[in-house]
């Protein structure tokens, strides 16, 4: 059975983190960053030179950057596809979905698995990584982020009959979460 498994959290929940891990536990594993993906298709067309301009394009160019990058995920042939992105993205419109029902339906996805941390760590990651350039939160618009994330955890598995979990990445317990993962997946 081939497993699409895709791993959802907000920006500095540490979920590249918990995804890296994973695929070390799971021999064959392979990662597909989707937000990665998008950067490339974006760039071909020179929409954007910085991966962190993507969230700043209208909708609709956004859209069609997510099915393009959903469509070529979906055709990778490894028995055990890594799909590391986001619920929703916070653009200037408004939040946009990271899985709308187009791309969801394209992706296929097995399994859904939502990495949380808390807001005070999640403030603390973002601000110490400085290789993307993230919008400042307050702990309480953080708060909404993950209580939104839920929400559309829920609705993404409801639309795909794939199972969902929810998984804690505590400071330094990011194999941990991983190891709860591939228990989960069955791999452990």
């Amino acid at each position: 059975m081939k497993l699409r498994v895709v791993v959802l959290g907000i920006p500095g929940v540490g979920k590249t983190t918990v995804v890296q891990s994973l695929v070390s536990m799971l021999p064959g594993a392979k990662l597909a960053n989707f937000g990665t993906v998008m950067f490339d298709e974006a760039k071909t067309r020179k929409w954007v030179h910085d991966r962190d301009e993507m969230r700043k394009l209208p909708v609709r160019r956004q859209k069609a950057l997510q099915e393009r990058a959903a469509t070529r995920i979906a055709r990778m042939k490894e028995r055990v596809v890594l799909v590391d992105t986001h619920l929703f993205i916070r653009t200037r419109e408004g939040f946009w979905p990271g899985l709308p029902f187009e791309v969801v339906r394209a992706l296929k996805p097995t399994h859904l698995v939502l990495v949380e941390a808390s807001s005070d760590e999640i403030l603390a990651r973002r601000t110490a990584d400085k290789r993307r350039y993230r919008d400042a939160l307050s702990e309480e618009q953080l708060d909404e982020e993950k209580a939104l994330a839920r929400s559309l955890l829920a609705v993404s598995s409801s639309l795909t009959g794939a199972p969902m979990m929810v998984v804690d990445n505590a400071q330094g317990k990011s194999v941990e979460a991983a190891s709860m993962v591939a228990k989960a997946l069955g791999k452990a």
